[in-house]
């Protein structure tokens, strides 16, 4: 029973961390109608930088630095990459979004000589609450509920939101109403960059040891949970992250770990033919 429950909060730890990288996807999917492949390196540029900062600077100090660095990096993504192409083919974007993830991970390696670098101990969140159940696996699910309120009532009750709203429901339409398309298109990376940093900072505490392609897997398996839930709604997000974190937590301790990867895309595909949707995505009908 206890090895269960053990496994169980794991798992929502981990679908935890999960969404907070995916409701950085499907957000800007929501506007742009584009997968930022970037964004699982901008989750690990996150972590190397607390392993650098955290070696300067006092701990408290070092995740605040971290936080806004992140959101800086994700600021300077969209401005660099993304807004030179707004009027190009959606296949230029998509390529330069990959371009991006590339130099990311060899600035990485550049910086790092190609040597794992070990994340720093935060007190507290590292510690055992339970068996061997961090206090970091507890407190996750909370803040990401927290989170997820926080952005929902941003979006449904704030001006920035319902510019948010109105650029993702027809972005033509928004531009001609005289609503700034490219300030609620850098909002929109700022949002997710911050959020990919917390994410970061809960999943190195399990995971410490991080690589330039450290991003590269945890941003798959989130693009997946953002696709399982509907790509472009946040509570779909959410949900198909804690399914997909509970899923690979389950398989990787059963007899069958080495499917826990198949198993994610596995079910993307699955999904993507028996609902191309998504959970809760809408049907879009293309104006003629």
């Amino acid at each position: 029973m206890n090895y269960l429950l053990t496994t169980l909060i794991s798992g929502i730890s981990l679908g935890g961390q999960y969404a907070l990288i995916a409701i950085g996807y499907t957000l800007v999917y929501g506007i742009l109608r584009l997968i930022n492949f970037a964004h699982g390196d901008v989750f690990m540029v996150a972590g190397l930088m607390m392993v650098y900062l955290s070696a300067a600077l006092p701990l408290p100090v070092a995740m605040v630095f971290m936080l806004v660095l992140t959101v800086a990096l994700g600021f300077a993504i969209e401005r660099a990459a993304y807004k030179p192409l707004r009027s190009a083919p959606r296949m230029s974007v998509m390529i330069s979004a990959i371009g991006v993830s590339y130099l990311l991970q060899n600035l990485a390696t550049y910086v790092t000589g190609g040597l794992p670098q070990t994340y720093p101990t935060i007190p507290w969140l590292s510690q055992v609450a339970w068996g061997t159940v961090k206090w970091a696996a507890i407190v996750t699910p909370f803040l990401v509920v927290a989170l997820v309120f926080a952005l929902t009532q941003l979006i449904n009750h704030t001006k920035v939101g319902m510019a948010m709203r109105a650029v993702a429901k027809d972005f033509e339409t928004s531009q001609l109403m005289g609503i700034k398309i490219n300030n609620v298109i850098s909002m929109t990376f700022v949002i997710g960059s911050a959020l990919a940093a917390v994410g970061s900072a809960l999943y190195f505490i399990n995971f410490p040891s991080i690589v330039p392609l450290s991003g590269a897997l945890p941003g798959l398996r989130a693009f997946v949970a953002a696709v399982f839930g509907g790509i472009g709604s946040i509570p779909g997000a959410v949900v198909g992250a804690f399914i997909i974190g509970i899923s690979e937590t389950a398989i990787k301790a059963s007899p069958y770990s080495i499917f826990s990867d198949a198993f994610t895309f596995a079910l993307l595909i699955v999904i993507l033919v028996v609902k191309p949707t998504g959970l809760f995505g809408e049907k879009v009908t293309d104006k003629v």
